[in-house]
């Protein structure tokens, strides 16, 4: 193998999901700032995460609905005004 191709800064790592509280210990080198302790009681860096597997809806499968009749009816609204003109 070659030498010195690898980051050195190669480590597990605690990825906290902020929408639903999931943890992950999974090995990376994104670079953090606070560390903690992990449900396992071993303590890592922390990197926090607006969404994951465990909260995306394709995961998941919740789906979330969106008023898309209310969306249609102003575009058709906007659209109407601009043909009639």
């Amino acid at each position: 193998m070659k030498k010195d191709i690898h980051p050195q800064n190669y480590r597990p790592v605690l990825f906290i999901d902020n929408s639903n509280k999931a943890e992950f210990v999974i090995s990376s080198t994104v670079a953090t700032t606070e560390t903690g302790k992990a449900k396992d009681g071993k303590e890592y860096p922390i990197y926090r995460l607006e969404i994951s597997s465990a909260s995306h809806p394709f995961y998941t499968g919740n789906e979330k609905t969106l008023d898309a009749a209310g969306r249609v009816e102003k575009f058709r609204a906007k659209q109407a005004k601009v043909t009639k003109k």
